[in-house]
């Protein structure tokens, strides 16, 4: 899902129900700047008549098939819990997984007539498909979670590393902690996520006191522990932030191997960059108990999930309500009945409810996601700190 790209993206860019139980629902957008004017940014559109929606899924990929599958159902049950005031034709492309495939789908989604685009799932496919239409002056809505595509006309609605640093980071110096070592992957991902939290640290005035690579081996974990070990065991640091995922087979070696190198939590706090809660047996291992992770409002996802099931007879595949929420946004702005509705300045101006709580779209292409944070207590996950539920609350 990680991979780098230049600035080649920037030098590109154009210069111009749940109904009651998942409220789709923003900021009024008729009472917000850039809104109702010519926005110079975006296609117009008559939301008297139905919006031409592209939706990008590799479906012909065998490996992301399930994904695609997924995605579009949960577009289609967005659509249909956006009522009379908005009507998406959506059209589905498929991108085999491939992004020379997307970039080509985009462009004849665009030549058919597609206002704005939605996906593709992986970030290179997202990059392509925003490259091929930028001269069109059609935004794109991808599913990837990598910063370094977004921005120009590409915008990601994947939850970044730098919107959970910033919340971890944000908690852990309101209960006290200032003092961060941190814990990564010798890889792309780690070190995106050590980055984050870097940035995070220095937004919130928290001091990284050591970053500790390592490398997924058995050895290169448990050096790292030790190596850990020794800076928490100087008195240097008051909180250890782990950015490795949850379902990465280091996890479950260091949650044991740290407690055993005197990473306790009489010493510091444990903090984890991604949702611990997918692997609740991570739970009854030692480094767990106490710790803190983030993750989205926990009603909503729930009320989405059991909303899909009823509809599909399945549970949805975790990213599927990214999809959903790229249509509740879609609608949400339509709604207004402004011709700029699907333009830069109107993406940007307001906030939206969708699967996982409150978001909005940032100039620079990324996403804010209000996010509860959660604990381990006795090996059961607990809600320290709820996510907000409008855009000035704390924790967004």
């Amino acid at each position: 899902m990680f991979a780098i790209f230049t600035n080649l993206r920037k030098a590109l860019r154009p210069l111009a129900g749940l109904a009651a139980a998942l409220t789709l629902a923003a900021c009024d957008p008729s009472g917000l700047p850039g809104l109702g004017g010519d926005g110079g940014d975006g296609p117009r559109i008559n939301t008297a008549k139905p919006i031409p929606v592209a939706l990008l899924v590799p479906q012909s990929d065998s490996g992301a098939a399930p994904i695609a599958t997924a995605l579009e159902n949960a577009a289609r049950l967005a659509m249909a819990d956006l009522g009379d005031g908005v009507i998406i034709d959506l059209r589905v492309y498929d991108t085999g997984g491939q992004a020379p495939a997307a970039a080509a789908v985009a462009q004849k989604a665009v030549d058919d007539g597609a206002k704005i685009i939605l996906g593709p799932l992986r970030a290179d496919a997202v990059n392509a498909a925003g490259l091929a239409v930028t001269d069109e002056g059609i935004n794109v809505l991808g599913f990837s979670n990598n910063p370094t595509i977004a921005g120009g006309n590409v915008f990601i609605l994947g939850a970044t590393f730098d919107n959970t640093a910033l919340r971890m980071v944000e908690h852990a110096r309101r209960n006290g902690k200032s003092k961060m070592v941190i814990l990564y992957s010798d890889d792309v991902a780690g070190q995106l996520g050590k980055l984050a939290i870097e940035k995070a640290a220095t937004a919130a005035g928290v001091q990284v006191v050591g970053a500790q690579p390592y490398q997924l081996s058995i050895e290169g974990v448990t050096n790292a522990a030790k190596a850990a070990g020794r800076v928490v065991n100087s008195g240097a640091a008051d909180s250890i932030f782990i950015t490795t995922d949850a379902t990465n087979a280091a996890m479950q070696m260091l949650l044991t191997q740290l407690p055993e190198a005197g990473v306790t939590a009489d010493k510091v706090q444990y903090l984890g960059l991604t949702r611990w809660d997918v692997r609740p047996d991570l739970f009854a291992l030692p480094g767990a108990e106490g710790a803190w992770f983030a993750l989205p409002d926990t009603q909503r996802l729930a009320a989405f999930s059991a909303r899909y099931k009823t509809a599909y007879g399945t549970d949805p595949h975790p990213l599927a309500g990214l999809a959903y929420d790229g249509i509740s946004a879609i609608g949400t702005l339509a709604v207004a009945g402004r011709a700029d509705a699907l333009s830069t300045t109107a993406l940007t101006s307001t906030g939206f409810t969708g699967t996982g709580g409150v978001f909005r779209l940032l100039n620079d292409g990324t996403n804010r996601r209000a996010l509860a944070v959660a604990t381990v207590k006795d090996k059961q996950m607990v809600i320290l700190d709820p996510a907000p539920s409008n855009l000035s609350g704390g924790g967004f």
